[in-house]
């Protein structure tokens, strides 16, 4: 008979924080010093909720002389980021370092690239009077379908035009967003080897299984504290370990384009405290019929959920794996 619990709207939740944040701690301090052989951690600062909960890990772990954290804003970031970071590292009196990476991508031509690829859908374009982010206007979330992009651009007056992406500008623009990622990867790795410190990866449970993060770029790391933490847990740490209210209470943003953008809005498609639950049940191999009578939704709405999470999972393995190495070599 099988012991798994019952199904339930509360199941994500931890029931002793305490005890999961003291095991995260001796784990970072294990890895760190011991296996690792390094002196101290690195963690990028954004003033969101994953990288604010990984610092104040770390600076629970390792202490605050031991820890550094990185602000590094470029042109289309929002202004409260870096004052929300700031907040942050002081609570915690660890030192914050401003690195702004504007000069790095524009010598990457992020933006031209982005821009170049933005044009090409609208014509009228222009990034010093218009804003742009790219979304998920029409969810196939409950119809099992694939997302279908969408290019929306601002204009100074606040009046928003709509496009459907076509694939090819949908991966360039994407492909020149993420120069933004991996230079924030390269500027940490900087600090980290300077210091012959760690770097600690932010990304949770969501971000990491269902691929909303860069290959090389957020997703490089040294050590992933909250790989395994659905949003609702991290939300949990947060408040035990002290994170700034202004933090908690900020909506999770990619802050990637210049326009303002949720992470739901931009990839997920629904809100964390919906996607938590669904995604256990669907991980943990619970019914669509179980799992739609608590959530009180159709059971054809949670087998297309399921069906999306199983397509997810599969279209974005690769960003997960390793090199692969299995080719010709000498054998002694």
């Amino acid at each position: 008979m099988s012991s798994k619990k019952p199904f339930s709207k509360d199941i994500i939740l931890l029931d002793d924080v305490e005890a999961v944040v003291n095991e995260i701690i001796n784990k970072l301090q294990k890895d760190v010093l011991r296996n690792l052989k390094r002196l101290g951690a690195i963690v990028g600062t954004s003033g969101g909720i994953d990288s604010s909960v990984c610092f104040a890990l770390s600076a629970k772990a390792f202490g605050p002389d031991k820890v550094v954290g990185i602000m590094m804003p470029e042109k289309d970031s929002s202004k409260d980021s870096e004052a929300l970071a700031r907040e942050l590292t002081a609570k915690f009196g660890v030192m914050a370092i401003k690195e702004d990476i504007t000069d790095a991508l524009a010598g990457f031509k992020c933006y031209e690239r982005r821009d170049e690829a933005v044009r090409h859908v609208f014509p009228i374009y222009d990034p010093k009077s218009y804003k742009m982010k790219i979304g998920i206007k029409q969810s196939g979330l409950s119809n099992n379908l694939p997302p279908l992009f969408t290019l929306t651009i601002i204009d100074s007056k606040g009046k928003q035009e709509d496009q459907i992406l076509p694939v090819k500008d949908y991966l360039q623009i994407v492909a020149a967003s993420n120069f933004k990622q991996r230079c924030r990867m390269a500027t940490l790795y900087y600090h980290a080897e300077a210091l012959h410190y760690a770097v600690i990866g932010t990304p949770n449970k969501h971000e990491q299984e269902q691929g909303f993060f860069v290959k090389y770029g957020d997703g490089g790391a040294d050590i992933m504290p909250i790989g395994n933490l659905y949003k609702s847990q991290v939300y949990q740490l947060a408040e035990y370990l002290g994170v700034p209210k202004s933090i908690i209470e900020r909506t999770p943003t990619t802050d990637t384009y210049s326009a303002e953008q949720t992470q739901e809005e931009f990839f997920f498609q629904l809100p964390f405290g919906l996607m938590d639950r669904y995604w256990y049940g669907f991980e943990n191999d619970y019914s669509p019929e179980e799992v739609a009578e608590v959530m009180d939704e159709p059971v054809d709405k949670v087998k297309a959920l399921f069906g999306n999470f199983e397509r997810k999972k599969k279209t974005t393995e690769y960003l997960r794996m390793s090199p692969i190495r299995d080719y010709y070599g000498l054998k002694v």
